[in-house]
């Protein structure tokens, strides 16, 4: 069972499979923002009629940024389900850049419907473009500084044969968020192809993204679970806690609208933050995975 999942992992996240999956990502991007831009053009010229809520995809040239994004994002997510077997930590920081990424998409999305005001007042689009600049840069400044204050905690990490075993498992549960990340994409292109050709086809953060995180959160609690066989001091169990309490804000920041989304957004990035340097400031002579 240890070599399957050890196999298992290696030939879908490991580092060379991970290489190919990067610069896969990065042509399809380019492919897609020039295929996403020549569809623009088609609609701009009167050569073809995108109708529907689907036309929101074809407002302006800078819409065309929304599909590169896009995959951008799915292979953070990628990324993400690799850091599981690492450590909480690492995996919330993935989130974090996820989240950071979703609020730059809605600004370029946002972007070609703001309606300028006249004179000194200001419309409600720039003002709620505004507000999710200042979420986007609190998500970054959040980002930068998750890291840096992480670096302190995996300094003279050592792994015991419990870490070696917990880590084995987190593998095994890497693998199956694999796979429900696979499921979960195919299952929201089929069902946005599906929209579209009835006249639907809005886009928004919640596909894909409210569904996968659901799942992860589950994932998260499952690793909290399984971690207290290794770990019983209240210590790591509260800074775990914390972290699935991050993820939890952010999937709810998922699934709301307007100001309120970018203050969840802002707020969970906050609170792994304060966990962390709680947990780094007052760090024992042992490290926890």
């Amino acid at each position: 069972m240890r070599g399957a999942i050890e196999t298992g992992f290696e030939r879908s996240m490991g580092d060379e499979v991970d290489d190919s999956v990067r610069k896969f990502a990065i042509v399809a991007a380019v492919v897609g923002f020039f295929a996403h831009l020549s569809l623009w053009a088609l609609d701009n010229s009167g050569r073809i009629v995108v109708a529907g809520d689907s036309a929101e995809l074809v407002q302006s040239p800078l819409s065309a940024l929304y599909t590169p994004f896009s995959i951008l994002l799915t292979y953070e997510v990628y990324q993400l389900i690799r850091t599981i077997p690492e450590s909480f930590s690492s995996s919330v920081g993935k989130q974090y850049e996820i989240a950071t990424l979703l609020v730059v998409r809605d600004i370029l999305k946002r972007l070609p419907e703001v309606d300028g005001s006249d004179g000194w007042s200001v419309g409600d689009d720039v003002s709620f473009l505004l507000v999710e600049c200042a979420a986007f840069l609190a998500l970054f400044y959040t980002a930068l500084t998750y890291y840096n204050m992480r670096k302190h905690e995996d300094v003279n990490h050592q792994v015991s044969d419990d870490v070696s075993v917990f880590i084995l498992t987190k593998k095994a549960i890497a693998i199956f968020m694999l796979v429900i990340f696979v499921i979960i994409a195919l299952t929201s292109v089929t069902g946005w192809i599906a929209a579209v050709q009835e006249g639907g086809g809005s886009v928004d953060r919640t596909i894909f993204f409210l569904d996968f995180f659901t799942f992860l959160i589950l994932a998260d609690i499952l690793i909290l679970l399984i971690s207290y066989w290794f770990y019983t001091d209240f210590r790591n169990l509260a800074r775990n806690t914390g972290f699935v309490l991050s993820t939890v804000i952010i999937r709810v920041a998922i699934s709301a609208a307007g100001v309120s989304s970018m203050i969840l957004f802002t707020l969970s990035g906050v609170l792994g933050i304060a966990i962390l340097r709680m947990f780094v400031t007052n760090k024992p002579s042992e490290a926890c995975a």
